[in-house]
Parts: structure tokens; C-alpha cells; sequence
């Protein structure tokens, strides 16, 4: 009778045990996917802020003195700010005057520092040469008195040739004196930036 009796009572122990078991294992359960459901905090980025942009130094224009001369209204000596052409030089100097020999001026031809530029006359068949400069800062704005020697010609001088600006001259001259000197305009299709094309161009201005 007495093991009967132990046996009545330790059944609803075991059953309330056991249930208050599963319970809890409900709850932990239901807590690990409320937890997990929620973003990590590690995993939340915040919006990135763009940095205020740098201001980019502005470069200063190169400045360039030029000389003009002949048959200008204003012949003198101007300042220009960064790239400039003969056709600003001989706006800057009033124009040409009306004895100016307008189909033999370069317009296009690009100007450099110290530059003393001519614009002849009429019927001018020799073009004067600046007194008290050096030769790179000679120049003239058409194709001197004739065709321009290739051999002696200063940077100015080629640059008034059409579609010769400042890096084909340069070009030029390095191309004469690492050969010691054109023997033939055809010479100058091995010069970089001269093609058949700009050749046939000048090749009736220049001569070796």
C-alpha cells in the first residue's frame, strides 16, 4: 500500500514538471526569433555625407609683349594675356593702315614673347629686319620678299607661314640641325605635324 501511494503522488509531479519544462523552451524559442527577426546593430550603416568639394587654383595667363610695325595705324609695342594671333596684334593696333598689303599678312599666325612683327605696304618688296633684338624674336606677319629659307629662318619667321604655329616651327628647326640643314623642301614630311597636305600648303613660300 505504501508503494502504491508514492507511485499517486510522484506521476503529477513528473507531469508538472515536465510541462512547466516545455514551457520554457516555448519562451526561450519565441525570445531567439524576436531577437534574430531584429537588425544587428553592427549591420545598420549610416548615410555617407560627401565631403565639400576642393577649389581648384585657378593658373595665372601666361603674359606676352609684342612688337608691331609698318603699315599699322598704331605701331608699338603690346601686352597680351595667354594665346594670341595677328589678327590681335593688328587689332590691338588700330588696324591696317590703307597702303597695307592685306593679301600678304598672316592673320592666323600665332605671336610669342618679344615678337616684333611687320606688316608691309604695297608694292614692298623688302621686309626691314628689328634693330637691337635677337633673332628668335624676329618675325614678320607675311612671306618676306620671297620664299622663306628653311635653313635660316627664325621660329617667328616659320610661324607666319599658314597652319605653322609654335610647335610646328619648333619642330623644324630641331628637325634642321639634327640633319645639319634641308637639302630639299620634301625634307619637311619628317617633320612631326607636316603631312602632304600642309606641305603642298607652304611649299611654294619656302625654299632650302
Amino acid at each position: 500500500m505504501v508503494d502504491d501511494y508514492r507511485h499517486l503522488i510522484t506521476g503529477p509531479r513528473l507531469l508538472m514538471v515536465g510541462g512547466g519544462l516545455v514551457a520554457a523552451i516555448a519562451v526561450a524559442a519565441y525570445l531567439m526569433a524576436g531577437a534574430s527577426s531584429a537588425p544587428r546593430p553592427e549591420a545598420v550603416i549610416p548615410m555617407a555625407t560627401s565631403l565639400p568639394a576642393r577649389s581648384t587654383p585657378v593658373a595665372e595667363a601666361t603674359t606676352i609683349l609684342v612688337h608691331a610695325a609698318g603699315a599699322v595705324h598704331a605701331p608699338g609695342v603690346y601686352l597680351f594675356r595667354g594665346e594670341a594671333r595677328v589678327l590681335d596684334l593688328m587689332e590691338a593696333a588700330g588696324g591696317l593702315t590703307p597702303d597695307a598689303d592685306h593679301d600678304r599678312v598672316n592673320l592666323a599666325a600665332a605671336l610669342s614673347d618679344g615678337q616684333w612683327m611687320y606688316f608691309p605696304r604695297l608694292g614692298q618688296t623688302a621686309i626691314p629686319a628689328p634693330l637691337g633684338g635677337n633673332g628668335s624674336a624676329g618675325g614678320s606677319a607675311v612671306d618676306q620678299s620671297g620664299p622663306l629659307n628653311l635653313n635660316t629662318a627664325t621660329a617667328g619667321q616659320l610661324e607666319s607661314l599658314p597652319g605653322v604655329g609654335p610647335a610646328i616651327a619648333a619642330a623644324i628647326i630641331e628637325q634642321r640641325e639634327r640633319i645639319g640643314g634641308f637639302t630639299s623642301v620634301d625634307g619637311l614630311l619628317a617633320v612631326s605635324g607636316i603631312g602632304p597636305a600642309k606641305l603642298d600648303q607652304i611649299r611654294h613660300l619656302v625654299a632650302k
